[in-house]
């Protein structure tokens, strides 16, 4: 039996409609982020990079896990980049579907590729034109449709295994509460980390803090390979060159360090971590590199929670290795 119009059309509204709805959310959540980091988790934390930071008072949710790093589960450091592009890619890409993954999304290419041009969803796969393929075809939708939601939660929602609560609170009269650097507004925490943090160390997160807004607002690259690292700096020229293909330009300003606090800070090998919860207030604008034209943000300051990591090798100057954002 032959499916009436009606029919036909309903299923071909339906593919169009996944085709384009999840690209159109994707464009939606990097206006909406368009600062340095693209509102998004990314870089690297040494051994730490799958651990959450600990809560403190600047960010007392957690942070959320890395949407882009170098680093494999597992592995103490960053590893190559072709191995971080490898284990990213899409929910069919995901790892233990290998072939499975595969088929299934050549079988849903031939299908939508039948609905839009007037067949079935199977019609490029030599057609189904009984009532079973048409429930086929509707079980195969809602099951794409749950697994691209499914997906993206994962990618955008802290996951389950940063169960990680607080640092719990020093006890006795000898605690230490509370620190505050000469210039910036860094509180230390509440215990002692392995790694000493000195008040020149504050000062140069706070630095390194506009800097980096600077470098990227201005497009430097050049200046971007001085305060950050390899891995970081190949998301920011990644995310650059994605504004540049859209007419985009992201305008950063006025920055300001409003509250900071010390999560942790380790040593491995001859690196030194430290990662510090930021609140700040910044411009962000984006505007059409053509006209001036503002595509999205204000003048208005808005405030924004962050936690950066940063990294230092023995005898070399600290650089920007992770940014996470909290929940």
């Amino acid at each position: 039996m032959n499916f009436s119009q009606g029919t036909r059309g309903i299923i071909r509204t339906l593919a169009i409609a996944l085709s384009v709805a999840l690209p159109l959310a994707a464009i939606t959540i990097s206006e909406a982020d368009a600062r340095v980091g693209g509102g998004g988790s990314s870089g690297s934390r040494g051994s730490r990079t799958y651990s959450a930071p600990p809560s403190t008072t600047t960010a007392p949710g957690a942070a959320q896990p890395m949407n882009r790093t170098f680093t494999q589960p597992g592995t103490p450091a960053a590893g190559n980049p072709a191995a971080g592009a490898a284990n990213k890619g899409g929910f069919f890409n995901r790892p233990g579907m290998g072939m499975l993954g595969g088929l299934a999304a050549g079988f849903l290419g031939a299908g939508l590729l039948g609905m839009l041009f007037g067949g079935g969803l199977f019609s490029g796969l030599g057609g189904l034109s009984s009532i079973i393929g048409l429930l086929l075809q509707i079980a195969l939708i809602v099951i794409v449709v749950r697994l691209a939601m499914s997906w993206w939660q994962r990618r955008h929602t802290p996951a389950s295994a940063y169960a990680t609560g607080p640092a719990p609170a020093a006890e006795g009269p000898g605690a230490q509460t509370s620190f505050r650097s000469g210039l910036s507004g860094f509180g230390l925490g509440s215990s002692q980390p392995p790694l000493e943090i000195q008040p020149a160390d504050y000062e140069a997160f706070e630095r390194l803090l506009g800097e980096v807004q600077a470098a990227w607002s201005n497009e430097d690259v050049g200046k971007l390979h001085t305060l950050a690292t390899p891995e970081m700096v190949s998301y920011f020229s990644k995310d650059l060159e994605e504004n540049k293909a859209r007419n985009d330009i992201n305008k950063v300003s006025d920055v300001k360090l409003l509250q900071g606090d010390l999560a942790e800070a380790w040593r491995e090998g001859e690196t030194d971590y430290a990662s510090v919860a930021m609140r700040f207030s910044l411009i962000d604008k984006t505007m059409e590199r053509t006209t001036g034209r503002l595509v999205a943000g204000s003048e208005t300051p808005v405030e924004v929670t962050e936690v950066w990591t940063f990294a230092r090798r023995r005898g070399s100057d600290w650089e920007l290795s992770a940014i996470q954002q909290t929940s």
